[in-house]
């Protein structure tokens, strides 16, 4: 294995300009990418290498990933029981946990107010979870991403109170919803905020505001990463350990929070937080517990999506997910929330059902915004460098608002810059935005909002939303080139990039390698998936399937050969370049997965990029 693998490192004396050399001399490939290898330090690698008895490919990954010594074992093998806090190390933990079994015990009536999104669903599914489990009267309330949008708002939380409703918690939402819990407040509502977005110095009227990321809080880097799902856990175990502590349980079965760690770990990789400490061991054993299939609803949505295999990050985040967050997007709100919470297959498989169509309907709306967004870049580019704008901004009328957060993050991965689309009614744009790593985006929302740009907007480091005016978004646009121009300041210009973690031949590319690569999961943000260039390949076969991917078999000088497909890649440059090669060999990057296939297992590359050798 070791003669097929080369990782090279990118020192800056190598070049005049102290610029890293691009990895096999690709400074622009068919997507207008830089190759370049993934720094690391070689020491630390070999020390990674040599103390585990790993593979040298793994000491490398784990050094380019910044994971010291000390830290391999937990990496590669993450648990609960090292990594979860004490919930009470959260500000104001104990008192909503107190609050809540309180609650409980003189049952009172509860509701969960969630986002839209797969972390609000994963959360409110949670507690609804728990709370029904332990005998409380609890609903859950997903307010309409274009009637209502993001957040509590005060006609539903006043509806809900003349309904009966005594509590509402909040989640993945709230912390900057100052006049909706205010006007709650003063109907007689309580509120719990339970929220992992960036807090204000000033915090809304609530019983309790339980946010890793409030300004005042202690533990943020620690648990600031956590997505929504992650505190709304915590949250259960402390409420549970209230009610354990009070004798809840003498009479009743205490319910067992583990087995709900499959939505735990979909929320966690839907929201694009960094596998990273707790959020990995989170997700490590949330898809062991994913795999055994229990939550009736997430095993209906598996089957309509015809997942047959172990399920892993990847089935989580580009299958499971889009297919949760379809009801929000184009649907109805709630469906998310009620096909993970519901306890009855018929129902679930209704509601995959619909979740399936609608995704479908999703993909087909996301597809024309993408595209009419692209023309709009590229015009927009003919006169202004991308590089020069900071953001993108792009904004369009009639675009559907449940699509735009996607069409941002394929604008982001596609021009390698943060890009937020508007889409624009009666002269208000509904917004959403992505970023790339080292460039917070939720911060200099925020920002906007405060310098009045914005109606409002709020947001974490890698994805943001926010509502402004469209007679503003030229103001927005220069507010936030020059945000982001202080926090790239002495960086130079954003120049898209494509990061690999080494060279391997067609040969090299085989299951062995791939059973080391699996070891260093669960990947996501903050643990990428290693990525490799397949030098020198000859594509010997390249045809289109579905419309728009592009499917291969790559082959070598010594014979061996290998799977490989391109997905959406004759929406760019890339699916023109497989299929046009001319017979020349080629250098291809991309993850290597298991393909799976009438009971047989062997190996596919993942196409992300292609070059040929020289290419400049």
């Amino acid at each position: 294995m070791q003669n097929n693998i080369t990782f090279l490192s990118s020192p800056a004396g190598d070049n005049p300009a102290g610029e890293p050399r691009p990895l096999l001399g690709v400074s622009r490939s068919a997507t207008g990418r830089r190759w370049l290898a993934r720094p690391h330090d070689e020491r630390l690698a070999l020390a990674h290498a040599q103390r585990g008895g790993l593979p040298e490919l793994v000491g490398r990954v784990l050094a380019a990933r910044g994971v010291d010594l000390d830290q391999a074992e937990d990496f590669l093998g993450p648990t609960l029981k090292r990594f979860l806090p004490d919930p009470h190390a959260l500000l104001d933990m104990q008192a909503a946990a107190e609050h809540l079994a309180d609650a409980v015990r003189r049952g009172r009536r509860l509701a969960v107010f969630g986002d839209y999104d797969v972390d609000g669903a994963t959360s409110s599914a949670l507690l609804v979870r728990f709370f029904r489990a332990v005998g409380a009267d609890i609903q859950a309330y997903i307010p309409d991403r274009i009637n209502e949008g993001y957040g509590p708002n005060a006609p539903a939380l006043l509806r809900l109170r003349e309904a009966g409703v005594d509590l509402v918690i909040t989640v993945d939402c709230g912390v900057t919803s100052f006049e909706p819990l205010a006007a709650a407040a003063q109907a007689g509502l309580e509120v719990i905020v339970v929220d992992h977005h960036k807090a204000e110095p000033a915090l809304p009227t609530a019983r309790a505001v339980v946010n890793p990321n409030r300004l005042d809080e202690t533990v943020t880097d620690r648990l600031g990463t956590l997505a929504a799902v992650g505190v709304s856990f915590l949250l259960v175990v402390a409420v549970n350990r209230v009610l354990r502590a009070n004798g809840w349980y003498a009479n009743r079965a205490e319910p067992d929070l583990m087995g709900w760690l499959d939505l735990v770990a979909l929320g966690t990789v839907c929201d694009v937080v960094p596998l990273v400490g707790l959020n990995r061991a989170l997700v490590a054993q949330g898809l062991k517990v994913m795999s055994r299939r229990n939550n009736v609803g997430l095993a209906a949505l598996a089957d309509v999506a015809g997942i047959n295999e172990r399920m892993d990050a990847y089935h989580a985040g580009y299958i499971l997910g889009p297919r949760v967050n379809a009801g929000g997007r184009v649907g109805r709100a709630d469906l998310g929330t009620r096909l993970l919470s519901t306890e009855d297959p018929v129902e679930a498989r209704e509601l995959a059902a619909q979740l399936h169509t609608l995704n479908a309907e999703r993909r087909a709306i996301e597809a024309l915004v993408l595209e009419e967004a692209i023309a709009m870049v590229e015009a927009q580019a003919s006169t202004d460098p991308l590089t020069d704008a900071g953001a993108l901004v792009i904004a369009g009328a009639g675009w559907h608002p449940g699509v735009i957060g996607i069409v941002a993050s394929r604008l982001k991965e596609r021009y390698g810059v943060p890009a937020c689309v508007v889409a624009l009614e009666g002269g208000i744009g509904k917004a959403s935005g992505r970023s790339v790593r080292g460039i917070d985006l939720g911060s200099a929302v925020i920002a906007a909002r405060q310098a009045g740009l914005l109606m409002a907007g709020g947001g974490h480091a890698m994805a943001a939303g926010f509502t402004v005016a469209e007679d503003r978004l030229a103001d927005l646009r220069a507010f936030l080139a020059d945000r982001i121009a202080q926090q790239t300041a002495g960086q130079g210009p954003l120049v898209p990039a494509l990061h690999l973690d080494g060279v391997v031949s067609v040969r090299g590319a085989s299951a062995d390698l791939l059973g080391h690569i699996t070891r260093l999961g669960p990947f996501g943000t903050g643990n990428s998936e290693p990525r490799l260039a397949v030098a020198d390949a000859r594509i010997v076969r390249a045809d289109v399937v579905g419309g728009n991917h592009v499917r291969c078999i790559l082959s070598s000088a010594d014979g061996a050969r290998l799977k490989a497909i391109a997905f959406r890649a004759m929406d760019e440059d890339l699916g023109p370049a497989l299929l046009n090669h001319g017979g020349r060999p080629m250098h291809l990057a991309g993850t290597l997965r298991a393909d799976r296939w009438n009971g047989a297992e062997g190996v596919q590359l993942t196409i992300d990029d292609a070059a040929l050798p020289g290419a400049s």
